[in-house]
């Protein structure tokens, strides 16, 4: 990414599809919509000049409280506390600290002894160890306490606590996962996709029209549904390619793949939707998922797959499926 965009104003310059492209593949999407935002404004509002506050850098779009810190003091040289989850580690362990991290309280009071012993130190260079010190040595799990060149000074080590208890944390809750069908829908050797909305999770990619299953709902009458109701369009008959499987960061998706012709064949491209081969298809942003998808595409159309296009209808194994309250364009991520 910082290959392709080398200097803020490249980034600026760049479309959003582009900027979009360059970030596939590392998730959370709406951080590059917003970087290119930003970017966008600093050099037509600031000329292309940075912020050089803790203050000042959080108005920027989608800048957070440990950006704008770790910025201005590794940048800037501004004297604020940056904290993410190494330096809250290494906060906790150092204090102590019995309270659950994720409280502000705590927070704030594992920000304030880290701010009295940055005193007198360059900000930067201590922003930076107390990170460096949570990844190679106070780290998550089994950490290396003899090695760590301040243990002796640390309440973890010296009262002899449990590094699995602390930090606290909140119980993860289990990853839900959810189920649906997708339609690759083919014409003449190309593939009707749809662009999600700019707004929400992978706003801005490429995907085959598909959803949630509802309730008991059998794989394709979900694939033929769902086509109808986000495109107008209908499906000649259906072959079931398999399900893809692919995990987010709070949840996991579980989608029928299935391929077929559009009915009437002639049929008129629904607005905002294009008809692309999946060599064309690729020079777009897409979600991971999609380009599973692709992959089982092209692996079920080489010679000796036994499946080609237009063979006939495979009978999926039905499937209950998760009941999910449906508010338009907000479909499974595919």
């Amino acid at each position: 990414f910082v290959r392709r965009f080398p200097t803020l104003r490249a980034l600026a310059r760049a479309s959003r599809a582009e900027v979009l492209k360059a970030w596939q593949g590392m998730g959370y999407y709406a951080r590059a919509r917003r970087l290119h935002r930003a970017a966008r404004h600093l050099v037509d509002a600031r000329g292309g000049q940075w912020p050089r506050t803790a203050e000042d850098l959080e108005r920027l779009p989608g800048v957070g409280p440990y950006i704008a810190r770790a910025v201005a003091a590794q940048a800037f040289g501004e004297p604020v506390v940056a904290l993410e989850a190494n330096g809250l580690r290494v906060a906790a362990r150092w204090t102590g600290e019995r309270g659950r991290i994720d409280r502000p309280e705590v927070r704030t009071r594992l920000a304030a002894t880290l701010a009295g012993e940055m005193i007198g130190q360059p900000p930067g260079r201590f922003a930076e160890a107390v990170m460096e010190l949570g990844e190679t040595v106070c780290t998550p799990r089994a950490p290396r306490c003899p090695a760590c060149p301040v243990g002796r000074y640390c309440r973890l080590r010296t009262e002899g606590l449990d590094p699995g208890r602390i930090p606290a944390r909140r119980p993860r809750s289990r990853r839900p996962t959810h189920r649906g069908s997708i339609v690759a829908l083919i014409r003449q050797g190309r593939y009707l996709l749809q662009r999600r909305p700019m707004d929400g999770l992978l706003g801005g990619l490429w995907e085959f029209p598909g959803g949630h299953r509802k309730g008991r709902e059998r794989p394709e009458a979900t694939a033929r549904r769902e086509l109808r109701e986000e495109t107008g369009l209908l499906a000649g008959p259906l072959q079931h390619l398999g399900s893809i499987r692919h995990s987010y960061s709070h949840f996991s998706v579980e989608l029928d793949l299935f391929r077929g012709p559009p009915k009437p064949l002639d049929v008129p491209t629904p607005p905002g939707r294009r008809w692309l081969t999946l060599s064309e298809a690729r020079r777009l942003p897409l979600p991971r998922a999609t380009e599973k998808a692709f992959q089982r595409l092209e692996d079920r159309a080489s010679p000796g797959s036994g499946s080609r296009p237009g063979r006939g209808h495979a009978s999926p194994p039905g499937a209950t499926g998760v009941p999910a309250r449906r508010s338009p364009r907000r479909r499974t991520p595919s």
